[in-house]
């Protein structure tokens, strides 16, 4: 008598699994870098309940500069508050798509640094200003100019989200972050610069280790593209010259200045904005001047740019910048599909 009651002749077949679906669940690995990638990821990755807190007194400050600094984390968590559900996402959509074992545990762990960036935002704006960034009553001038900012930049955070939920699964991975890539070249010299410039140690770290994390997210991008990019079609190639502009226009509310397509704010928000910025920067945060923003971002397209153009994807224009490229047109709220 065998050991098992039907013999392996006598076997039904499973029903083959309906596609998108988590199963069957395998582990292939086709890009080794990847799976360095992660595994530095796993060391590397910081608990923000380790940041200098101890030494942070937020009666240091004014009531304008921790407003003004509370406003600035509040613009940041537009973006990094974000990140844990967009990544989160994407990693379910890698798991249905069946992406291999690599580039889903990287969306895990763009989650976690994510989920760490955003609870540090809230750590410091809830410390600064109690029920920041919307729950508190604001009295004086700059209070309610903030106020009001916040709420625009949220209103069009919100228009971001839809673009980006509706557009997960029309795109490959590759084309969809593209501008993500924008945002990491930008933003790990950005978080760098301010840690040197920043005069509070929460800061300093904060901006190293935030830094540090955008860094390596560029590194799996940078990956992800290059393993994809030599079999886009011409279709997608276009598609990832407008995705490249798209993320600029997102992108620049926090790493420069809003351009003006895709945001809809009012005349008076960037007059306010800039005033919010010049205050939290006078009081030791660490914001990069106007200009010098400016430069990192031409730095960041330039190393773009080169990149891209390996595989003959064309450059946008970005007139704002003064770099001439490819006239995408009017960029909308259904291009807006960039991660931060």
């Amino acid at each position: 008598m065998g050991r098992f009651i039907i013999p392996a002749e006598g076997l039904a077949s499973a029903p083959e699994v309906p596609q998108p679906n988590i199963f069957p669940i395998e582990w292939r690995v086709e890009t080794p870098k990847l799976a360095e990638i992660y595994e530095r990821a796993r060391r590397e990755g910081y608990d923000p309940l380790t940041l200098p807190w101890d030494g942070f007194n937020p009666n240091a400050f004014s009531r304008d500069e921790r407003v003004a600094i509370m406003y600035w984390f509040a613009l940041l968590s537009n973006f990094d508050a974000s990140g844990p559900p967009v990544f989160a996402k994407a990693m379910i959509h890698a798991f249905e798509t069946h992406e291999e074992d690599p580039v889903r545990k990287c969306f895990f762990s763009i989650t976690r640094d994510e989920v760490n960036h955003e609870e540090t935002c809230g750590r410091v704006i809830t410390r600064m200003v109690p029920g920041g960034p919307l729950e508190w009553e604001p009295r004086t001038e700059l209070e309610q100019v903030a106020y009001n900012n916040i709420r625009w930049l949220y209103h069009n955070g919100g228009r971001y989200w839809r673009g980006y939920s509706n557009a997960l699964g029309r795109y490959p991975l590759a084309v969809l972050f593209t501008s993500f890539m924008m945002g990491e070249v930008a933003s790990s010299t950005l978080f760098h610069g301010m840690s040197r410039a920043a005069r509070h140690p929460l800061f300093r770290e904060a901006f190293r280790r935030i830094g540090l994390d955008e860094a390596r997210h560029l590194q799996i991008c940078i990956a992800m593209l290059e393993k994809d990019w030599p079999g886009l079609t011409d279709e997608y190639r276009a598609f990832v010259t407008r995705q490249l502009r798209a993320g600029f226009v997102f992108l620049s509310m926090i790493l420069w200045e809003p351009p003006g397509q895709f945001w809809e704010l009012p005349d008076y928000f960037l007059p306010n904005h800039r005033e919010l910025i010049r205050t939290a920067r006078e009081a030791g945060l660490g914001v990069l001047t106007v200009d010098e923003q400016a430069d990192n971002w031409r730095l960041a397209i330039a190393r773009v740019r080169r990149l891209v153009e390996r595989w003959r994807i064309e450059f946008p224009a970005i007139p704002e910048l003064d770099i001439a490229g490819v006239d995408v047109g009017e960029i909308s709220a259904d291009d807006i599909i960039p991660v931060f």
